[in-house]
């Protein structure tokens, strides 16, 4: 991976980190995802247009159906996730999800788009994925317990999958958007997040008379997230540009690095041996993988 694209990955790992926690902190529902959607699509607005201007009227019926499929996929994941939340823990789902979302990716690339990870990369990528699992879950993830427990669990792993089936679907579909269709990734992300806007009104308008309660209680994070969530996915879009899907997608996962870091000083959240060693797991996959 070139020196560029390794430090654009840093940064947005840097700050995908920080919105999500702000969005933890939030504890928001539909209102807020619509919130922070409507914030994207307000607070990019004049710099999406001055971009796109011009761009705009080329974008070809292609450009347009990726961005659509993208917009989709995205409000799919989402979905996913909240109903894997709904059916076990926070901390089998996650873990599972974002750690077959980057694996799915880079052999996706491979078959899909022609790319080759090597020996080291393959070894990078497990080294990514297994840190991943032990910051988040460490030996819970595979621990035995009564049978309702093990059913949640296996609902968890379930629901994390699929999730993390899409976050790989969506990764490629924008790889392919900005690597083949050379869409500029602002001008990608934005639209993106305008066309999910319509997809997401329904459920807020069933529930209107709480829209606005929610958003004077998380506004700062509405903001947080509008301003430094595309920020985080238009640099990892930009580093695919400059480097292969396959190597891009596990590296970006050092946002569960910095956000375990991070948890454990803000949170007070324990196995803390467990999370160094998946700390020195990711650090040494994401280095076979820039090798």
């Amino acid at each position: 991976m070139p020196a560029t694209a390794i430090a654009l990955v840093l940064c947005a790992a840097l700050l995908h980190a920080l919105w999500n926690l702000g969005a933890k902190k939030a504890q928001g529902n539909h209102h807020f995802v619509l919130a922070c959607s409507m914030g994207v699509s307000l607070l990019w607005a004049p710099l999406a247009l001055y971009v796109g201007w011009d761009q705009f009227p080329q974008w070809s019926t292609q450009a347009w159906l990726a961005a659509l499929a993208s917009a989709v996929l995205h409000l799919v994941y989402f979905n996913s996730l909240l109903a894997g939340y709904r059916a076990s823990d926070l901390n089998v789902v996650y873990p599972v999800a974002r750690g077959s979302g980057p694996a799915l990716s880079a052999t996706a690339a491979v078959l899909l788009l022609g790319e080759q990870l090597g020996t080291a990369g393959w070894l990078g990528l497990a080294g990514v994925v297994g840190g991943i699992l032990l910051i988040a879950a460490g030996p819970g993830l595979w621990r035995k317990g009564d049978p309702i427990a093990a059913e949640r669990r296996k609902k968890g792993i379930a629901w994390g999958a699929l999730t993390g089936a899409l976050i790989a679907g969506y990764t490629v579909v924008d790889g392919y958007s900005v690597k083949v269709l050379m869409i500029s990734p602002l001008l990608l992300d934005w639209v993106c997040n305008v066309l999910r806007v319509p997809f997401m009104l329904p459920a807020v308008l069933r529930d209107h008379q709480g829209f606005m309660p929610a958003l004077r209680r998380q506004w700062p994070y509405v903001l947080m997230v509008a301003a430094m969530s595309p920020l985080a996915y238009i640099l990892v879009l930009y580093a695919m540009q400059l480097a292969p899907l396959s190597r891009v997608a596990p590296a970006r996962e050092l946002s569960m690095l910095v956000a375990a870091l991070l948890g454990g000083q803000l949170l007070n959240e324990g196995e803390r041996h467990w999370r160094l060693v998946g700390a020195a797991c990711i650090a040494a996959g994401v280095v076979a993988l820039a090798l």
